[in-house]
């Protein structure tokens, strides 16, 4: 990847890990389910009128919306409400190396044992993290898990479809997503519109910053890197959402983690080392 491009990346994961921290707020404030739905309702009214869907690229639309809005944003509102803000951050980033093994079995990528090596550190760091009395309990453990296999299948569908402009995947698949949510909030959820009433800046920044931040502009560019690289060029980014989240939770809650969420930390930073670094047959051409 060019050093803009790995740019990017780095700036869409702070952008993600400081959305964790703001969903945890705003979850605390209005229901889940709810608050996710109204996201993606905003997504859609600010992008879907200014963006074409052709036939050809609604399935694929649909099934994103199921896979990422439901499956991986949805069920990730529901696990914040449940759990510790920090060592959900740190669960769902599975999703990472899921996706990259799936990238190396559906669509064949060079996947070499130095990086397979940095694959596994990188998993063992994430179960560092999650070690200790914040693991959550079985059922919003199950949901981050859920969700993170969500965000891995979203990446390989991402690579597979036709092209779409990145906001129009936005657009139109927050667009199927928000009334499927707002269906489960009606049946699963109560005093849905009582809580818009009583909650507090925390919640409202909640919808606003992640149907803006998080969604528009984070996975837009995101989506856009996806579709010039390779997937497991672009996704182990993503593994260094648990230190940031880390961090914005030091800085803006004044939380202090425990010394194996440190040593954890350092763990799966090697593996993400060893997973970016680029190939030597890779590395030629590019300087050429």
């Amino acid at each position: 990847m060019p050093f803009r491009d790995k740019l990017l990346a780095i700036a869409v994961v702070c952008a993600w890990a400081l959305n964790i921290i703001i969903v945890k707020l705003g979850t605390a404030e209005i229901p889940p389910i709810f608050i996710s739905a109204l996201r993606f309702m905003l997504v859609a009214a600010l992008v879907a009128p200014f963006t074409r869907l052709t036939r050809q690229q609604l399935p694929w639309v649909l099934v994103v919306s199921v896979t990422f809005g439901i499956m991986h944003f949805g069920l990730l509102f529901i696990a914040l409400s449940m759990a510790e803000a920090g060592t959900s951050s740190i669960l769902v980033q599975l999703g990472a190396p899921i996706a990259t093994v799936l990238a190396c079995i559906v669509f064949k990528e060079r996947f070499g044992p130095l990086r397979m090596i940095g694959l596994a550190l990188s998993v063992v760091g994430i179960v560092v993290l999650a070690a200790g009395p914040t693991l959550p309990a079985p059922l919003p453990l199950a949901l981050l898990l859920l969700s993170a296999t969500g965000w891995a299948v979203t990446n390989l569908i991402i690579k597979s479809m036709p092209k779409i402009q990145p906001l129009t995947m936005m657009g139109w698949s927050s667009l199927f997503a928000a009334p499927q949510l707002m269906l489960a909030s009606f049946f699963l959820e109560h005093d849905q519109l009582a809580s818009l009433h009583t909650a507090s800046w925390h919640g409202w920044l909640c919808i606003v910053y992640s149907a803006i931040m998080s969604s528009i502009i984070a996975y837009g560019i995101w989506y856009w890197l996806l579709q010039r690289h390779p997937i497991n060029t672009v996704v182990p980014y993503s593994m260094l959402n648990p230190l940031l989240s880390v961090l914005f939770g030091i800085l803006m809650l004044g939380e202090l983690p425990a010394p194996v969420k440190l040593v954890g930390s350092v763990v799966m930073m090697a593996g993400v080392a060893l997973i970016l670094r680029p190939e030597r047959a890779a590395a030629v051409p590019e300087r050429a």
